[in-house]
């Protein structure tokens, strides 16, 4: 167990919000509605505000060997967020907005009707058993890096580096 937090994990900040990032993504049902009441959820969240969010963009399913054709296409999207819940209190809020809307749980990586991913909460590093922040594998998904730099240009994963270097990165080519 790993954690860097100026407060633990169960404390939320102190009197100063904290930038979080969350990716949006949905591939059964009224994909572009569900996403907008997601937002709308995460706009009321105690402690929360200064919601803005990405247009939504359309991408291949990814599974556990891949991209996958032939399965429903997402829609996806990333929130920008100022909260002063803690992480871990976040990430119940993102799965209860989830459940809301239909979210079950049965396969890694399967069809949903909504997925809320905490992608950075601020510089925290952060790796428990149900919370690892920065997400794991946001450098490598073009999903979360591309309409998380068109919100915020200047983005930075804490580790990993600018998000417009890695979303270039991914695309082949450079900055």
């Amino acid at each position: 167990m790993s954690v860097r937090l100026a407060h633990g994990i169960g404390e939320p900040p102190a009197d100063q919000p904290v930038a979080a990032v969350v990716a949006l993504g949905a591939n059964l049902g009224s994909r572009r509605e569900t996403l907008a009441a997601a937002v709308e959820r995460l706009r009321h969240l105690p402690l929360t505000a200064d919601v803005r969010v990405s247009a939504p963009i359309e991408t291949v399913a990814v599974t556990l060997t891949g991209e996958d054709a032939d399965a429903p296409r997402y829609l996806n999207a990333v929130a920008l967020l100022h909260t002063r819940l803690a992480p871990a209190t976040l990430l119940r809020e993102l799965h209860r907005i989830e459940a809301d809307h239909g979210r079950v749980r049965r396969e890694r990586w399967g069809d949903r009707t909504l997925d809320l991913d905490l992608i950075a909460y601020g510089d925290a590093r952060i790796d428990e058993p149900h919370l690892t922040v920065p997400h794991p594998r946001a450098h490598e998904r073009e999903f979360v890096l591309a309409p998380w730099n068109e919100i915020d240009p200047d983005a930075e994963i804490p580790g990993r580096g600018r998000v417009d270097a890695l979303l270039a990165a991914l695309r082949g080519g450079t900055l």
